[in-house]
């Protein structure tokens, strides 16, 4: 699964390693649910770093379709909860 960060670049994940960032987006809902700002910029930062360190990044220059998109961490809860007002960030 290919999925961008924005701000940082792309990386592919591979589907076994997909259950952490699916825990981390299932946080991050219940804290922009829960309106709680510490809890939210803790599970905003962890995401993109989880999805850094499972993943392998692509080539700058390289120009492939992303299955994901995440917001970068100046992205704030107001923003996150127009974004997951259908759904997670990560389907699934």
């Amino acid at each position: 699964m290919s999925m961008q960060i924005l701000g940082e670049g792309q990386y592919e994940i591979a589907e076994e390693h997909l259950a952490r960032p699916d825990e981390l987006d299932s946080a991050l809902q219940s804290t922009a649910d829960a309106g709680d700002e510490a809890a939210f910029t803790a599970a905003l930062s962890a995401l993109p770093d989880a999805a850094c360190g499972l993943g392998t990044p692509l080539p700058d220059g390289a120009i492939t379709l992303s299955d994901l998109v995440l917001p970068d961490a100046d992205t704030n809860l107001m923003q996150v909860r127009e974004l997951l007002s259908d759904e997670d960030l990560i389907p699934g």
